[in-house]
């Protein structure tokens, strides 16, 4: 069994291997989409963010929120809670026109869709960057203590 920061940063993998799939969706615009991975995509894409932000909101935050002032910086899991309603709203719009490209073959708008797509993942990448290197580090102490009482 994985202990919550293994978990998150499992799911941290398979967001940042899906932004790699993005980014090649991009890439291809607007005559080379993989119908296939449009649709393997948009069915991948809500679950595991609900997955992700659920683990986060739950117990990473909790347990980050939780430390004293001195060791965060203030409002820091609010921002991030509001980035995961705005990922989330983004992912749904991505999702509704991954399935369209998927199904039909045929993207109506490629210049809009790729800065979709190129604004969704590198914001995404930034986020779990973030996650990595400030939020992770400060709350693995905290979770290895007292992980039942988080």
């Amino acid at each position: 069994m994985l202990s919550p920061l293994q978990e998150m940063f499992f799911m941290h993998e398979q967001k940042l291997a899906l932004c790699g799939t993005l980014e090649g969706i991009a890439d291809s615009l607007p005559d080379r989409i993989e119908r296939l991975t449009c649709l393997t995509v948009a069915s991948a894409l809500l679950p595991l963010l609900n997955r992700a932000h659920h683990l986060e909101e739950t117990i990473i935050f909790p347990a980050y929120d939780a430390l004293p002032d001195a060791a965060k910086s203030a409002g820091t899991t609010q921002r991030l809670r509001i980035e995961h309603v705005e990922d989330e709203c983004f992912a749904d719009d991505l999702t509704e026109i991954l399935f369209k490209v998927g199904h039909e073959g045929v993207v109506a708008n490629a210049e809009m869709f790729g800065f979709m797509l190129r604004g969704f993942f590198e914001g995404m990448r930034r986020h779990v960057a973030f996650e990595s290197e400030h939020i992770a580090p400060i709350v693995r102490g905290v979770l290895a203590k007292a992980p039942h009482e988080i």
